[in-house]
């Protein structure tokens, strides 16, 4: 069974970036069976989709594509989310998710594993 668990600061002032750490057991996170991605839910919005990767290539939502990045530590079965330059809109709760291959890994629906997810508070 594949769980992830989110990992990160609580708080980050603002401009500043918002690093989180997703770990993953389970399976690896080379496989090619999955996209691995993040998703977060300001309060009173609805899921948002940030990005993703699989063992090939990484897609980030475009709104975010200028302050986001995705990236991996496969040694570790970690994968990262940085997000550049916070505002107090980033303010929110982050989720890493798994999807299927083959899935629309563009909507929080498709993800099938989640982790707890982490609130993060964008603050001065």
């Amino acid at each position: 069974q594949v769980q992830l668990v989110e990992s990160g600061p609580g708080r980050v002032k603002p401009s500043q970036t918002l690093s989180l750490t997703c770990s993953v057991s389970g399976a690896a996170i080379t496989s090619m069976r999955y996209y691995w991605g993040w998703i977060r839910q300001p309060p009173g919005e609805e899921l948002e989709w940030m990005g993703c990767m699989n063992y090939e290539d990484t897609y980030i939502s475009p709104p975010l594509r200028s302050r986001t990045s995705i990236s991996w530590d496969p040694s570790r079965n970690q994968f990262t989310l940085q997000l550049r330059d916070v505002i107090s809109e980033d303010t929110a709760v982050y989720y890493c998710a798994a999807a299927e291959a083959g899935s629309s890994w563009t909507l929080p629906s498709e993800y099938d594993h989640w982790g707890q997810g982490t609130q993060v508070t964008v603050s001065s």
